[in-house]
């Protein structure tokens, strides 16, 4: 599997689905049941493939399998990684409290230079939150470089149940 898009964080794909959406719930459903190595969600439309937890470490990447009908009526899964939800919320937590702030600081800054006065300590707050923010998506960047290995091994186990379901 490559993960083309070096930029996102949580990698995609899109896939034609090869087979009846029923017989695909019906593999997961048995593989749930057969095997350890991965634990399985089924709710709706939507597949979860998870690491167990004993197994998991904070950048663990979990697999999400969504089944959509386009357009024309042809069934589609849409696949995506991402970190434990936990560690999702957190990320983005952060950046909505660093893009606050620095909305904050720009307007204070804007204030002061309004009035003629010193906008240094602004400035010093706001290159120290653009660095904020650098450095959390180099952590996500490292994060989801540590799950690489764990990635391929959820999307192995998408493709070993999905050639289950073709037989």
């Amino acid at each position: 599997m490559e993960l083309s898009n070096e930029i996102v964080l949580r990698p995609r794909f899109d896939e034609p689905l090869p087979v009846e959406k029923e017989s695909l719930f019906e593999s997961f459903k048995a593989e749930k049941t057969s095997q350890k190595r991965f634990i399985v969600s089924l709710v709706d439309t939507h597949i979860f493939i998870k690491i167990p937890k004993k197994d998991q470490n904070f950048w663990t990447p979990q697999l999400h399998l969504e089944i959509k009908t386009d357009f024309e009526g042809k069934d589609k899964i849409h696949g995506f990684f991402g970190p434990n939800p936990t560690v999702w919320t957190m990320f983005m937590f952060l950046h909505f409290v660093l893009i606050t702030s620095f909305l904050g600081i720009l307007a204070w800054g804007y204030s002061l230079y309004s009035l003629k006065q010193g906008i240094i300590v602004p400035i010093g707050v706001g290159v120290f939150l653009v660095l904020m923010w650098l450095a959390l998506y180099i952590g996500g960047r490292i994060g989801k470089k540590q799950g690489k290995r764990e990635m391929q091994l959820l999307y192995g186990f998408y493709k070993e149940v999905m050639a289950k379901a073709r037989i």
